[in-house]
């Protein structure tokens, strides 16, 4: 075989290879979820990448954060800036390697973690891992994150190749999938998910009796680690329970936080009893029955959490640096205008 001949040979195969590659790159971008319709929960992590990394206070957890507290009016009556790095489900392993993530990119004065998580002791559904995981950039703590995550029937190369997991997702397809192959819908708010309607809570559900209130040892872990890496990072860690009727969140569970709180010299806020104070109305400021507020009952819980922290830690207000103005006054128009389309769209009077 002459020289030329190899080389042409060479040539071929590198094509082949490339075009392959290409193909399954593509194949992989269509079928992974895009989280921009009905699911959105799976985008928040991922958006937080796209942000300027200059926070001074950050959130980890579930629902009960990312639906609970809007980092728009903390900027807009106290000038925190602030983001919500939440998750539907997260475990509290996940929030930790979230913690970790966040720091390879900036240190904030104050992260408030919401506790609920505690419950879980391991992993419940690989749809919920897929959320708060997908979204990480690959680093030593996304690896870790999914290791800690990961059910029995999960595999790590579906995470490193997700078209393994969703090979057979072409009857899902939709027009979104094609419109966001390539580029990003923002869906949050700095990490928050409004919501402008109301359903009063009722009926509430008590909870039934468990035979162990004890918090699990690996979920227990966790927020030990939690403390301790803000620790080493002199940031001040403040643990909350959201105002959430439910799930049920017991005395006993209370009380082990409130233990660990004193013990660490922590703040811990349960806005369960810090309701009537704060104003919350569960008769308007909740969209789901008590699981969660709106944004009218967003609004108040994040009005008094401003409070609190310029009044008693002393976080700055930045209202004044021209940039980072500039920057929220950008997030404070998509903010308003994400509102007025959610009071047309349910026929509500604009507040």
């Amino acid at each position: 075989m002459t020289e030329t001949s190899r080389m042409g040979r060479f040539v071929k195969i590198a094509v082949s290879a490339v075009i392959i590659l290409v193909s399954l790159f593509l194949l992989q971008r269509l079928l992974t979820p895009k989280y921009v319709d009905d699911v959105v929960e799976g985008a928040f992590v991922a958006e937080y990448y796209e942000e300027e990394k200059d926070h001074d206070l950050i959130f980890i957890g579930d629902c009960e954060v990312y639906e609970n507290f809007s980092p728009a009016v903390l900027w807009q009556d106290y000038g925190i800036n602030s983001y919500i790095r939440g998750s539907a489900e997260q475990y509290i392993w996940q929030s930790y390697y979230l913690l970790e993530d966040t720091l390879r990119y900036e240190t904030p004065d104050v992260v408030v973690f919401n506790v609920q998580s505690l419950q879980f002791n391991e992993s419940q559904r690989e749809a919920y891992n897929r959320m708060s995981l997908e979204g990480m950039e690959w680093s030593p703590s996304k690896v870790k994150a999914i290791f800690a995550s990961m059910k029995d029937s999960e595999n790590f190369l579906d995470y490193v190749f997700p078209i393994l997991r969703y090979h057979s997702r072409w009857s899902d397809l939709g027009a979104s999938d094609l419109e966001y192959l390539f580029k990003k819908k923002p869906v949050s708010f700095n990490g928050y998910y409004m919501r402008v309607d109301v359903r009063p809570a009722e009926n509430v559900p008590e909870g039934r009796p468990l035979a162990d209130y004890r918090f699990g040892a690996n979920a227990w872990s966790y927020l030990v680690k939690i403390a301790d890496l803000c620790e080493a990072n002199g940031i001040e860690l403040i643990l909350i329970k959201a105002p959430s009727l439910y799930p049920y969140w017991y005395e006993e569970w209370d009380a082990q936080v409130r233990d660990f709180a004193q013990e660490r010299g922590l703040r811990y806020l349960n806005f369960l009893e810090l309701g009537p104070e704060i104003g919350v109305d569960y008769s308007t400021d909740t969209y789901d029955g008590g699981l969660h507020m709106n944004l009218s009952g967003a609004e108040k819980l994040s009005h008094y959490m401003g409070a609190l922290l310029r009044e008693e830690i002393g976080l700055p207000d930045r209202r004044g640096e021209e940039a980072l103005s500039a920057v929220w006054e950008e997030k404070l128009a998509a903010y308003e205008a994400e509102k007025l389309a959610q009071y047309e769209y349910y026929g509500m009077d604009v507040e």
